[in-house]
């Protein structure tokens, strides 16, 4: 089959020439979309979760041969988690190439942090259907080089993490209230406090409520550690 022009493109930012480009195209295609003669992602992305974690867990351990699992464990999700595979996705331009019914469409589906994660490790698995496990791996690791250079020793989730520092000084766990949400339906942001029973506060915006919360954790905590 002939590739359009988009996904020529994304394939050559990919760095990987497919030998069967229908796997490519199948890879890019949302469940909105499919039909008995388009198939879509779902099965690939189910694949290509299984080949980021046994890359990425290669990978963690070669980069720190000292670490103990506790702390490899947390590095680990830190990698993996949606999000993550979401920001790599933009950072490829994923989402201009998907293929999305009307309405996902319509929705701002191009820019949802689980739509482009699942749809990264679909292409994920198109890879090493195409190329093998080898190829799997030298596109993993090139695409999230920087993340497993800098990767802290500690990656607990900072909702986790400030809760057990509240908890170890016996306070409550953290309350998170939304105090606003703002922008278009299919481009929302969130804007969330978090508060402990010291009456310390902060609050952070961010597109998903979620990921809200963790960056007022992580503001909190960091100067909860600083203070003290």
């Amino acid at each position: 089959m002939k590739l359009a022009a988009d996904l020529r493109a994304f394939e050559a930012r990919l760095g990987h020439k497919f030998q069967n480009d229908e796997l490519l195209v199948q890879s890019v295609t949302h469940a909105s979309l499919s039909s008995a003669t388009r198939p879509d992602n779902q099965r690939l992305e189910f694949l290509g979760d299984r080949v980021l974690g046994l890359v990425m867990a290669e990978a963690l351990i070669a980069a720190d041969r000292s670490a103990a699992e506790g702390l490899l464990a947390p590095r680990f999700n830190a990698m993996v988690r949606k999000e993550t595979c979401a920001d790599v996705a933009r950072e490829i331009g994923l989402g201009d190439v998907l293929k999305l019914g009307r309405s996902e469409m319509m929705s701002g589906g191009r820019r949802k942090e689980a739509l482009l994660g699942d749809a990264l490790e679909a292409v994920i698995a198109a890879v090493y259907l195409d190329g093998g496990f080898d190829a799997a791996r030298t596109l993993i690791t090139r695409l999230w080089a920087s993340r497993i250079a800098t990767v802290k020793a500690d990656a607990r989730d900072p909702k986790t993490a400030l809760q057990e520092w509240a908890q170890a000084r016996g306070m409550t766990p953290p309350r998170y209230t939304e105090q606003a949400r703002s922008g278009p339906d299919h481009q929302p942001i969130f804007t969330v406090a978090v508060q402990l029973d010291n009456d310390e506060i902060e609050t952070a915006a961010a597109g998903t409520k979620r990921a809200a919360e963790q960056a007022a954790a992580r503001a909190l905590l960091a100067r909860m550690e600083h203070l003290t």
